[in-house]
C-alpha cells in the first residue's frame, strides 16, 4: 500500500484534523498531505481534475461531486455535525441569544457583525433575510475568509457568527452559545473517496478511522457531534 495519502478539507475541520491525523499517521505508518481551503475552492479544483485521495466537505457538495463522478459513488461517510454559534470579544458581556427575538435584538444592537464567506456565511446571509434585518445589517457586515472569531478578538467586529468548531480555538474570543434551535443550521461534514484515488486502501482506512471512539472523543471536544 502506498505510504502517502492526499486529503482536501474545508477549513472548519482544521481543529479536528490537527489532532486526528497524527494519530492516524502513527497507527498506520502513513504520511498525510493535507490541504485546507474554502469548500467552493475545493469543489472547483476537484472539478478541474485536482489529484487527491479523500475530500472532507459539507455533505451536499460532496454528493454533488459524486453525481459528477469526481467522488466514488456510495463511499460518502458522515464524520461530524457542526452547529453555528455567536462569539464576542473575550471578557465582553455575553448578549442574550436564547430566543429568536433575543438574537434579533442582539444583532440590531451590534455595531458590526463578522461572518465567513464560506458555508456558514452563506447561512448567515440567508438568516438575516429570514429575520427581516438584512438591510439594517448590510452596512455592519465584516466578511472574512479566515476564522470569524479572529475579527472579534481583534475588535474588528463586535460580534461574529460561524461554526462553533471554528470559534473555540481562537484566543481572545468567547463563545456565547449556539443559535436558537429554530434558526440553527447543522452542517454535516463528510468524507468521500476520490474516483481516481492513488491510495484507495489508505483512504478507506482513514475514513474508517474517523468514526472510531478515539476520534469521536476529539469531535465532541471540538464543539461538534459525530456524524
Amino acid at each position: 500500500m502506498p505510504t502517502n495519502l492526499k486529503i482536501l478539507s474545508g477549513g472548519a475541520m482544521r481543529p479536528l484534523l490537527a489532532e486526528a491525523i497524527p494519530l492516524f499517521e502513527e497507527e498506520r505508518g502513513v504520511k498525510v498531505d493535507l490541504r485546507f481551503a474554502l469548500t467552493s475552492v475545493l469543489a472547483k479544483d476537484i472539478e478541474g481534475g485536482a489529484a487527491f485521495d479523500i475530500a472532507l466537505m459539507p455533505r451536499p457538495e460532496l454528493d454533488d461531486l459524486a453525481k459528477r463522478s469526481k467522488i466514488a459513488a456510495g463511499n460518502q461517510t458522515d464524520i461530524a455535525r457542526s452547529a453555528v454559534g455567536l462569539a464576542v470579544r473575550a471578557g465582553a458581556p455575553k448578549p442574550d441569544i436564547g430566543t429568536v427575538a433575543a438574537l434579533k435584538r442582539t444583532l440590531l444592537a451590534a455595531s458590526s457583525l463578522g461572518y465567513s464567506d464560506g458555508p456558514s456565511g452563506a447561512y448567515v446571509t440567508e438568516l438575516l433575510v429570514r429575520l427581516g434585518i438584512a438591510d439594517e445589517m448590510r452596512p455592519k457586515a465584516k466578511l472574512t475568509s479566515g476564522p470569524v472569531a479572529e475579527l472579534v478578538a481583534k475588535g474588528e467586529a463586535e460580534i461574529g457568527m460561524q461554526q462553533i468548531v471554528a470559534i473555540l480555538p481562537v484566543k481572545g474570543a468567547d463563545l456565547v452559545g449556539p443559535l436558537p434551535s429554530e434558526l440553527q443550521n447543522i452542517i454535516v461534514y463528510s468524507a468521500g473517496l476520490s474516483a481516481r484515488a492513488s491510495n484507495p486502501d489508505g483512504a478507506r482506512a482513514f475514513i474508517r478511522f474517523m468514526v472510531t471512539p478515539d476520534v469521536t472523543r476529539i469531535i465532541r471536544a471540538k464543539g461538534m457531534e459525530p456524524g
